[in-house]
């Protein structure tokens, strides 16, 4: 997918090749990651979908949720058609259904999520999606697995420990101050839709559906990030590991005189 570079944001170049698996092995090295790094994909053809070697297709309907979660919790490359998902709320932010007039005055989520259909309707407009008419397929893969070469997003599952030191890592160099907003349900908007549409980084509090269907742990944030950001923020952890600002984070005590703590990282 092309990128899209804003007055505020970072060029940054894509690599000609990614090595997967010093990549995974380098996350899971400085976060000690619980949950499988994965990709995802986007495709102009069903056909192209199903090329890839050793691809799933689903035997029921599911949300989006749950097939990124065969992939970053069982270790599968899954791929998809709009006709595999439950309905236009999945579809329609990864750009598979259309985002018309029926799904965004929000009317199926009226009292349920939303005090009024008007505030249902705002929620529908507030999210980011990919527009609709130029994909018919998406595919998900353990970014080890090297089969979506390369994936247009990468998904990283960490704590919140984790994230922090993630985000410092794509900030090290070329500083930018990230501002992310949140959908509150339908939070894939916030991750994979966001990241998708604009080609950035992106930051999201898994919501209730996630944490249903897609076995999102309680303890978990989602990064969404085109791949070419991601031998970047590695590079970053690792000089701020060299600082000795790394994950875990040890606890200086809530007690103690902070300046020796202080000393060790500031001088």
């Amino acid at each position: 997918m092309a990128d899209v570079i804003g007055a505020d944001e970072i060029a940054v170049e894509e690599p000609e090749t990614y090595d997967w698996q010093q990549l995974v092995a380098d996350l899971n090295e400085l976060l000690r990651l619980k949950t499988t790094p994965i990709g995802m994909k986007m495709f102009g053809t069903v056909e192209e979908m199903e090329a890839i070697p050793r691809i799933r297709r689903p035997q029921a309907i599911h949300t989006t949720d749950q097939v990124v979660a065969q992939a970053a919790r069982l270790g599968w490359t899954v791929g998809i058609t709009n006709a595999d998902l439950v309905g236009a709320q999945c579809g329609a932010v990864i750009g598979l259904a259309p985002a018309d007039d029926d799904w965004l005055s929000g009317n199926r989520m009226a009292g349920v999520w939303f005090d009024t259909l008007e505030d249902s309707s705002a929620h529908q407009h507030a999210m980011d999606v990919v527009p609709f008419g130029t994909y018919k397929a998406m595919a998900v893969s353990p970014l080890t697995s090297g089969r979506l070469e390369p994936p247009d997003v990468c998904l990283i599952y960490a704590t919140p420990g984790q994230m922090i030191i993630l985000i410092n890592g794509l900030q090290w160099s070329g500083y930018r101050k990230f501002e992310w907003s949140v959908v509150g349900e339908s939070a894939c908007a916030d991750s994979w839709g966001r990241a998708l549409k604009t080609g950035e980084p992106s930051l999201a509090i898994p919501c209730f559906a996630e944490r249903r269907y897609g076995g999102v742990l309680d303890d978990e944030l989602l990064m969404a990030m085109p791949p070419k950001y991601l031998p970047k923020a590695i590079a970053g952890m690792k000089r701020l590991s060299g600082n000795g600002l790394r994950y875990p984070i040890p606890q200086y005590g809530i007690q103690s005189d902070a300046r020796a703590g202080l000393a060790r990282s500031y001088g």
